[in-house]
């Protein structure tokens, strides 16, 4: 569990994360989170679950394969989601001004390490 927090503490370190869980991808239950004061963990994670589950199912369907990130930027802020191994997603909420690159790659790390 020390190496799944240590990889949350590595993506909350981007300027502009507000937080960063591993999700299970199948039901949207948080399985680690690093949020800061004022992130609804729970119902980012059942959104996120149920976005990339949705998304999956298109992109295999328009024959474009599995995805690898997902970005859906709002009003107030920005939602990232990386499928890792085991059914498992990396989430991350954060401003709508965050390093997006820098981010996805802290993301696309820790989904590595989940190996």
């Amino acid at each position: 569990m020390a190496r799944l927090q240590g990889a949350l503490d590595r993506i909350t370190r981007v300027r502009g994360v507000r937080g960063a869980m591993l999700v299970g991808g199948d039901d949207g239950l948080v399985i680690a989170e690093s949020l800061m004061a004022g992130v609804r963990g729970n119902a980012v994670a059942a959104l996120s679950a149920s976005l990339v589950k949705k998304l999956r199912r298109a992109a295999v369907a328009a024959g474009a394969g599995l995805p690898k990130f997902l970005h859906l930027q709002g009003e107030r802020g920005t939602l990232l989601a990386v499928p890792a191994p085991h059914g498992i997603v990396v989430v991350v909420i954060a401003d709508a001004d965050v390093n997006v690159g820098l981010a996805r790659l802290e993301m696309m790390r820790a989904a590595e390490n989940l190996i």
